[in-house]
């Protein structure tokens, strides 16, 4: 089976739609055929043995529209970013050309609606067109200004009346029949108002002379192409999201080749190039770095607010940006292949498929064109007969063809998908199709793995329980990180990252031995230490006294308990504390799945952990649910037994051991995927490592559907009312007639009404999760941030075989703690205020913070990242030019400074 993309011309509506979906559909061997309207795109999966693209093309083009492939291998292989220019170069220039139409057109249609109403308003027009004598004149006048009209906006009768002789009408050909049928009308006027003349007939001079449909004509297509331009340019607001991601994509990159840099177009760069990125510098492709360290901002792509440390063996990310410091890096994927290309081609593909709310629409648009022709010819009948003029008659069967045009139908569901999975591409929520958005909102349960989903994913420390009284807890931590340093295990890369993230400056440990299952042992200033269960630390003559080992064991059974794996440490046979390590739960989860029970979701947890340790988060989470000890084979039977109980399924994992449960699921969605984006198990895939993000798409699957239902029911609620009026219903009672003009004006409303309505949907903001611990969350950050700064300082020391700049990691510390230094006691301090701008993210709200705290005379300095402001307390005079140059001097724009 292929699937082939093509692009298409000449659609208009969704009847347009429609007939290319059937045409192409009733072919042998094709599968599914996606037609869309926003792009001007089809999809068409098809077997290769049956049918080919020269068949597909034909089936569009026999019946009016124009049907062209991709291009060939070379150009489909130039990358993502190529098409979509090429696609938005058409897009500005269809624009453009609607544009010159429309201002063309109304350009001559104000001198012809003047000649035509002037004299009935009492305007000052030229006797040469005034009066019964002139009235031929006139009509000859009207007529030549409206054939320019006409011929301006001549597409409608190309494509409308050749799709009318296919026998698959749309919009056009309505627009065709009604404005050619006023035309028509109004030249047989001029036969009629001639013959007056010839014959001294001046009453049928005189009722010919009112009946002139010349401005009718030239209004319709007029009005028209004004809601085609309107239209034209609400759709390309709908693919804004698609078109930042791709202006993200780096224009060119510098590579090394013969050992020479070289500034090359990031297209050209191959797997296996080395990239050199200098500070300030766009990642052109993904890669691993192979030397050097840098702080990269990965906000654009996975939303982590924080600058990311980079040094050799990490991954780097196409289209973030390196904040401050240089390395070299491997090109991995490049081309289609990097992460940006992927998302961006997800985001596109999505809005090109159909929600099955759409095939309603479909269905009805594709008999709604003839059956409208049909309501106009039987509206003349019946007019006719009922004793009417034939003025009266054409009149309403034309506002019957000019209102009754589905646009709106057509544009309801489409124009919504598109600004939906946009939408949700900027919050980092990657979905898929169309389907997967529908399907979403109906979700009656969510299942959810532990490890990586709701839990961090790797361990941290929770407790350090001190023992021995004789050290800090400093002291203890940091000799306990230096002991576990010589171990790769997990638990013990927690301990060691744990005493960094404190600033802890570590001890050196000797004679390093590693038993495994069991612990490690080393030797720090001629004392041996020992770390690890208890098991280990009896093996080697420790807690021999019942009465410890008693008390030891309940501790260790209690954090157990907890779901804490506790870590023992020993020196010289005396045991000197405990240290709890857990798969910590995320910051944002309790919040989510708070949210998820107060949307009525029921939340169930599958996990391989053993039954005490997925009790005890279950507990902690309040979870409805816990499934332990499930083997990732077992998951997608978890899921079934679900399903077959009625329930709606959304299974959240990472995306690769989940896989057969994700498939399984009503909707699969990989969280926290990171550069792995494209998990073929997954339906919805999430950039950030955060649940909350789970409850957005939730939140914004709802919207989107809420606006496709209200698209619907007003396009279709405006053609069950509409056509009725424009028939002349309401005449017999009321006296109230449509006219064609009001009827083209009614109708290019609706569709700008629809795609408004719709683009609504940008200003979507999901609930906001409140974490449990966003201020700690944030000081972790900042704490991290300086950490990250500390180790590079330390490992700069020992890289030089030299003691580590005490004042450098002093200073780090400093900004660690918000950038505080004591001021004297009872010293009287005021306070300024300084307006910052420029800052984007925590990297920028510490520079600014270390800046004003090294101004002298600065006792403390707060930044407020969100408010753009900076508080300093003083405690001595200094100027406000003063703290403003210290800020511009740091790289950011001071606004104003004044007092508190």
């Amino acid at each position: 089976m292929k699937n082939e993309k093509f692009h298409i011309t000449g659609m208009t509506c969704a009847a347009c739609q429609a007939n290319i979906t059937r045409n192409v559909g009733k072919l042998d061997g094709v599968e599914e055929v996606n037609v869309s309207l926003l792009a001007n795109q089809m999809t068409v999966a098809y077997d290769e043995e049956k049918t080919d693209e020269q068949a597909i093309i034909h089936a569009v083009t026999e019946i009016g529209y124009g049907a062209s492939g991709t291009g060939t291998e070379a150009q489909k292989d130039s990358g993502f970013g190529k098409e979509w220019q090429s696609r938005r170069e058409m897009t500005e220039e269809n624009q453009k050309e609607m544009k010159r139409r429309l201002i063309t057109s109304v350009a001559i249609l104000i001198p012809l609606m003047y000649v035509a109403m002037g004299p009935m308003m009492s305007l000052p027009v030229p006797g040469f067109l005034v009066g019964m004598e002139n009235s031929l004149i006139s009509a000859l006048t009207q007529l030549l200004l409206t054939v320019p009209v006409m011929i301006i906006n001549r597409h409608f009768y190309q494509s409308g009346f050749k799709a009318l002789v296919k026998k698959a009408p749309n919009m056009d050909s309505l627009v065709a029949i009604g404005s050619a049928a006023a035309f028509v009308y109004g030249v047989f006027s001029m036969y009629r108002m001639a013959y007056g003349f010839g014959h001294g007939d001046m009453d049928l001079v005189h009722q010919y002379g009112h009946e002139l449909y010349f401005e009718s004509c030239a209004m319709i297509l007029t009005l028209i192409t004004v809601g085609k331009y309107l239209e034209a340019r609400s759709k390309a607001k709908t693919s804004d999201a698609l078109r930042k991601l791709v202006d993200l994509a780096p224009k060119t990159a510098v590579v090394l080749r013969d050992g020479i840099e070289q500034v090359i177009p990031a297209e050209n760069v191959t797997a296996g190039d080395i990239v050199v990125i200098k500070p300030g510098g766009s990642i052109p492709v993904d890669g691993v770095v192979t030397e050097g360290h840098g702080y990269v901002d990965q906000a654009a792509i996975t939303g982590e607010s924080v600058p990311v440390e980079k040094n050799a063996g990490d991954e780097v990310i196409s289209a973030t940006i390196n904040k401050n410091g240089s390395f070299r890096f491997r090109a991995s994927r490049v081309g289609d292949d990097t992460t940006l290309a992927q998302i961006i081609r997800l985001v596109d593909e999505a809005g090109n498929t159909k929600a099955p709310i759409a095939r309603l629409a479909d269905r009805v648009s594709g008999v709604f064109v003839p059956t409208v022709i049909i309501i106009a010819i039987l509206t003349a009948i019946v007019w006719l007969i009922a004793g009417q003029s034939f003025e009266f008659a054409l009149s309403n069967a034309i506002a019957v063809l000019v209102i009754s045009c589905p646009c709106a139908l057509g544009l309801a569901t489409p124009v919504a998908i598109m600004v939906g999975t946009g939408k949700a591409a900027e919050y980092g929520i990657l979905i898929k199709s169309a389907v997967s958005l529908e399907t979403l909102h109906s979700i009656d349960t969510v299942v959810l793995d532990k490890t990586g989903t709701i839990t961090v994913g790797h361990p941290s420390v929770t407790d350090v329980i001190l023992w021995n009284k004789k050290n800090t807890r400093e002291e203890f931590l940091a000799a306990a990180a230096a002991v576990e340093a010589g171990s790769e295990h997990p638990l013990a890369v927690a301990v060691v990252e744990k005493a960094g993230q404190e600033g802890l400056i570590l001890p050196k440990a000797e004679a390093f031995d590693s038993l495994a299952g069991r612990g490690v042992s080393a030797i720090i200033k001629g004392k041996r230490y020992l770390a690890g269960n208890m098991a280990f630390l009896q093996e080697n003559g420790l807690l021999k006294q019942p009465e410890l080992q008693k008390k030891v064991q309940e501790q260790a059974d209690s954090l157990a308990s907890e779901g804490k794996t506790p870590l023992l440490f020993a020196c010289d046979e005396e045991l000197e504390g405990i240290i709890a390590v857990a798969d910590t739960v995320r910051e944002t989860s309790k919040a989510a799945l708070r949210q998820f029970k107060e949307a009525g979701l029921k939340v169930v947890m599958l996990t391989g952990d053993n039954r005490i340790t997925a009790e005890a988060i279950r507990k902690n989470l309040d979870i409805e649910e816990a499934i332990s000890e499930v083997m990732p084979t077992q998951k997608e039977s978890c899921i079934r037994e679900l399903q077959e109980k009625g329930h709606k399924v959304a299974m959240v994992g990472d995306g690769i051991n989940d896989a057969p449960a994700l498939t399984r699921a009503d909707v699969g969605i990989a969280i926290g995927a990171g550069t792995d984006i494209a998990i073929d198990s997954a339906d919805v895939v999430l950039m950030k490592d955060s649940l909350a993000d789970v409850v957005a798409a939730i939140d914004l699957s709802k919207s989107v559907i809420r606006n496709i239902r209200m698209n619907l029911f007003w396009a279709f609620f405006y053609n069950v009312c509409g056509i009725p009026v424009a028939a002349g219903l309401l005449y017999p009672v009321f006296g109230i007639r449509l006219s064609p003009m009001i009827g083209a004006a009614a109708m290019s409303l609706s569709s700008v009404c629809v795609v408004t309505n719709a683009l609504r949907l940008r200003f979507f903001k999901g609930k906001t999760v409140p974490s449990d611990g966003a201020e700690e969350q944030k000081k972790n950050e900042t704490a991290d941030s300086g950490t990250a700064q500390l180790r590079t300082a330390e490992r700069s020391a020992a890289d030089d075989n030299r003691e580590p700049d005490k004042e450098a990691i002093k200073e780090v510390k400093e900004e660690r703690n918000g950038g505080k230094t004591p001021s004297g006691k009872g010293e009287k301090e005021m306070e300024k205020v300084i307006e910052v701008e420029g800052m984007m993210c925590a990297h920028c709200q510490m520079h600014v913070q270390k800046a004003l705290a090294a101004v002298e005379g600065v006792s403390e300095a707060a930044v407020d990242l969100e408010a753009k402001k900076a508080v300093v307390k003083l405690s001595q005079e200094v100027s406000d030019e003063t703290l403003m140059k210290a800020v511009e001097d740091a790289g950011y724009t001071a606004v104003s400074c004044s007092a508190q």
